[in-house]
Parts: C-alpha cells; sequence; structure tokens
C-alpha cells in the first residue's frame, strides 16, 4: 500500500480537529476544501470570515463553510477570556498580562497555538507564507515540549526505491531540521521521539540506530562519546526500544557488515531508523538519500511537542499540505 495513502486513510479514521493559521491563504484553502472532502480531518481556518468567503467562491470550493471559520479579531467573548486566563496561567510570570494576551490572540498563530494547548484543536499546520521561527515560537510558549522532552527535532520519511533497507523501503532519519548540536540527552530524545513517530505515523516497530563515524568504540573522539552517552540514556528511557550505538551507517544497514563490526548487535545491520549525531549530519546525509538514491523525503515531521504542530515550506504545494495535515492527525494517536 502506498505510504501517503496509508496515512491519510489513518488521518481520516481518527477524526482529528486541525487548525490552519493561515485561512486565507490559496494552497491551504484548497488543501483545507480536498480535506474535508475526503473526510482526512476536520478543519478550523483562521482569518477574517468576509475574505476567506470571497476566495473560496473564487476558486469554486464546495466544503469551507462559515462555521469552519474563526477571526482573530472577533472571538466571542466567553472564548477571548477563556484563552486570555490559560495564557495568563502559563505565562504570566513571564510577563504576559491579560492585555498582551488579548494582543497576542489577534495574531493568528499565537490564536492557533492556545487552541491547542486549550483542547479546542488537536493540531496545527502552519508555515505556507510564515517563517518556521514565526510558527514555532507561540507553539513553544503555550503548546510546549512533551513531558519528559526538552527538544523539539525535525523527522523525515523516506521512501527508498531499494526495498531491502528499512521495512520494505520505507525509514526515518533524525534530526534533519531543527537542533544544531544536540547534547547526549537531547539526542536521546530525538531517538525516543523518532521511535514514536515511527509508530504513530507509519506503524512500523522502531528499530533505531544512533550514527557516528565509529562502531562500539573503533574511533575516540567526544563526538564519539555523545552518541554512546546519548545511546545509554535512550535505553533508560525506554527499555524495551530496540536501538543501538554508536554504530557506523553500514553497520546500522548492511546485516553483513553488522556482523563483523558489531556483532551481538540488537538492529543486526536492519535499522529503520537512523539518528544523526548533529543537524549538519542529518541534513546533509537526507538531501544526499534523496537524491543519489532517488528516495522520496516526507516531512519534516516535527516532534517532541505536547500536541502536534507542524511547519510548511513557504514553497509547498496543495499536497504538501494535505500530507502534513494528515501526519499531523496521525500524531495524535497515542496507542
Amino acid at each position: 500500500m502506498d505510504i501517503i495513502y496509508s496515512i491519510r486513510q489513518k488521518a481520516a479514521k481518527l477524526g482529528r480537529r486541525i487548525v490552519l493559521p493561515e485561512g486565507a491563504e490559496e494552497r491551504t484553502l484548497k488543501a483545507a476544501d480536498f480535506i474535508l472532502s475526503e473526510g482526512i480531518a476536520d478543519i478550523v481556518l483562521l482569518g477574517s470570515k468576509g475574505r476567506i468567503k470571497v476566495e473560496a467562491e473564487r476558486f469554486g470550493l464546495k466544503h469551507i463553510s462559515e462555521e469552519r471559520v474563526i477571526d482573530p479579531y472577533r472571538l466571542s467573548p466567553a472564548d477571548e477570556q477563556r484563552y486570555v486566563d490559560l495564557m495568563v496561567r502559563i505565562r504570566g510570570e513571564k510577563g504576559v498580562t491579560p492585555d498582551i494576551a488579548r494582543e497576542q490572540l489577534n495574531n493568528a498563530l499565537y490564536l492557533a497555538a492556545v487552541m491547542v494547548r486549550a483542547g479546542d484543536a488537536d493540531g496545527e499546520v502552519a508555515g505556507a507564507i510564515n517563517y518556521t521561527g514565526d510558527v514555532l515560537r507561540p507553539a513553544l510558549q503555550y503548546v510546549k515540549t512533551a513531558p519528559g522532552i526538552s527538544v523539539v527535532s525535525g523527522a523525515f520519511i523516506m521512501r527508498i526505491p531499494d526495498k531491502s533497507f528499512g521495512d520494505e523501503g520505507i525509514m526515518l532519519m533524525a534530526d534533519c531540521a531543527v537542533s544544531p548540536d544536540p547534547t547526549a540527552q537531547q539526542l536521546a530524545e530525538i531517538a525516543i521521539t523518532t521511535a514514536r513517530t515511527a509508530r504513530q505515523i507509519v506503524g512500523l516497530e522502531p528499530r533505531v540506530a544512533m550514527l557516528s563515524f565509529s562502531t562500539r568504540g573503533s574511533a575516540k573522539h567526544p563526538m564519539v562519546d555523545k552518541v554512546a552517552e546519548a545511546t545509554r540514556i535512550a535505553q533508560q528511557m525506554e527499555p524495551n526500544l530496540i536501538l543501538d550505538g554508536e554504530l557506523q551507517a553500514d553497520a546500522a544497514l548492511v546485516p553483513a557488515i553488522a556482523e563483523r563490526k558489531a556483532p551481538g548487535s540488537r538492529i543486526g545491520g536492519r535499522a529503520n531508523i537512523l539518528v544523526f549525531p548533529s543537524l549538519e549530519v542529518g541534513n546533509i546525509a537526507y538531501k544526499l538519500v534523496q537524491r543519489l538514491a532517488h528516495a522520496d523525503a516526507i516531512g519534516p515531521v516535527l516532534q517532541g511537542m505536547a500536541a502536534p504542530v507542524n511547519d510548511l515550506s513557504r514553497g509547498c504545494s496543495v499536497d504538501d499540505i494535505i500530507n502534513v495535515v494528515a501526519i499531523t492527525a496521525c500524531q495524535t494517536d497515542v496507542k
């Protein structure tokens, strides 16, 4: 089964409510209309009701009703007060007063994050017209990271033509998008959250390789020590997770080499998750795989948040938005 079709079908079964703060943007509107028509998720659009109505009519969209639109400047008094109370409770010690909270709620990105925190939406997708920092800042302030997790990271779901790798060619790679130089603790958390992503979105049973330029102490360097320590921490955090490190990439991916370099390895050269020691390595590696192996890279999937918030590329297509909404819905599946 095609992985995108599978993700969309899973999202449809979950029936989640996803808020799109860039509600009047053309690609976002078209994606929302398709998502609603296919039942992939319930959608809330933020923006001017009048403008969104005009744009939806201009593009011939049939499923964008006024009831699905919330205008940040025209919140009901009850909702506004509820959100203000929540914001002051969360960030009052950081100087957020009721007046500051009301001003922030006029910003759709802040309103979306607060709606997710309040439970009025299950997740958020933005970034078609906003920078990543502007999307993540309100989310980090109000949604915050998941319990026991201190770092947000970005994983790519890789669909590789050579099906001998991963699970029938499906692998995850992280962190390829967010954290430039994670500590050993953060690297362990990235391993744990990527394993969760694999289960939630793809349905994989994770086999995690903590990558380095060393296998089992074959080289001595502080960078190697960091990966070895991250492996130890991750195993303590989730003892049942199939995880090994530090490993070179060939020992993680090729069973015959694993037998020589890492005999007794828990993953035995059959990793389906690769955790890179730094963002530099991860970003370069996934793009090399994408181009040289003609692999599809789906993502990045932001992980580590208390509730799913995903950032789009400003060059995204309508299909990209549809897929990220489906992924966001799947991230709410905690089973």
